[in-house]
């Protein structure tokens, strides 16, 4: 197994940004590539940003912050991040969109690279099927913030390889992080646990049980949970929400992972939460306020 030295990071999103900043504060280099070239200043703004404030609370010195944020290279052609030891792919959770990257980027790989999914529901054997190594293709999923969150899980398909398991968990401990084991289900571990808890609780706003304020205090207060799953879900993406129920729905065939019919409402109008500025709160002003 070739050692991991250059990383990709394919997706510039918020999810896509986090893990570049996560790599390169590993000491990798990274190159970062969006669909959308206007993406790729925002994002390295965004790191940057980052980056200062993990050194205004004293996680990093300012010698750190400045290496690991020239460590990253913004690209704008598929085929320069497809040079590579790891390409990890960070694209929007949508079955068929990753599936299209993946027809385009295998040409453009070396032989030896490893192409990792942070899917975080989708089946990593019909992602990996899709490619000329199947062997070499894992799921490392990245919990969200991914400079600051501890986890990441690691799914393999049904051809991925030992010597690919043990590269990707060896270099997600090179970052600093714990890895979980989650077995190729859909939506894994946390997710399969997290996202229908936060249907639920979509659901019990949807039925009048209480309001968006009631359900988010009555979790942080009686179950000691730092946010609460309305919150939760507006900062994860109530998109991002509802492809992973219907993921779960779809992959499980059980009714209790229906999704809410507000919740497929609120991604209807838009309301996506805290990156659209409205979803379970309105983010217009200084302080979050219920939309319910």
């Amino acid at each position: 197994m070739t050692p991991i030295a250059t990383v990709s990071v394919i997706g510039a999103g918020q999810m896509g940004a986090g893990i570049a900043q996560a790599v390169a504060a590993g000491g990798y280099r990274v190159k970062l590539y969006d669909v959308d070239p206007d993406r790729l200043p925002l994002a390295l703004g965004e790191i940057a940003a980052q980056l200062a404030r993990q050194v205004g609370k004293d996680r990093l010195d300012q010698a750190q912050a400045d290496a690991a944020l020239a460590r990253i290279t913004a690209v704008d052609s598929l085929a320069d991040a497809g040079q590579a030891d790891l390409v990890i792919e960070a694209a929007v959770e949508d079955e068929a969109t990753k599936k299209a990257l993946y027809a385009e980027l295998t040409p453009l790989l070396a032989s030896n690279a490893i192409v990792a999914s942070n899917t975080s529901s989708i089946s990593i054997t019909r992602l990996a099927a899709t490619t000329d190594r199947p062997d070499r293709f894992i799921g490392l999923h990245f919990m969200k913030p991914a400079p600051v969150m501890g986890l990441v899980e690691i799914i393999r398909g049904i051809a991925t390889s030992a010597e690919t398991y043990e590269a990707a968990v060896a270099f997600a401990e090179s970052l600093g992080k714990t890895t979980t084991n989650a077995e190729d289900f859909p939506a894994f571990i946390v997710n399969r646990i997290l996202v229908p808890m936060m249907n639920e609780a979509i659901f019990t706003l949807y039925e009048g049980v209480g309001d968006v304020a009631s359900i988010d205090k009555a979790l942080k207060l009686g179950a000691n949970h730092p946010m609460g799953p309305l919150e939760l879900a507006d900062f994860m993406g109530l998109d991002v929400v509802l492809a992973i129920m219907n993921v779960l729905y779809d992959g499980l065939a059980d009714s209790k992972y229906r999704p809410c019919p507000l919740l497929v409402k609120y991604v209807e109008a838009g309301w996506l939460g805290r990156k659209s500025g409205r979803g379970f709160y309105d983010y217009a002003g200084p302080v979050p306020v219920p939309t319910r």
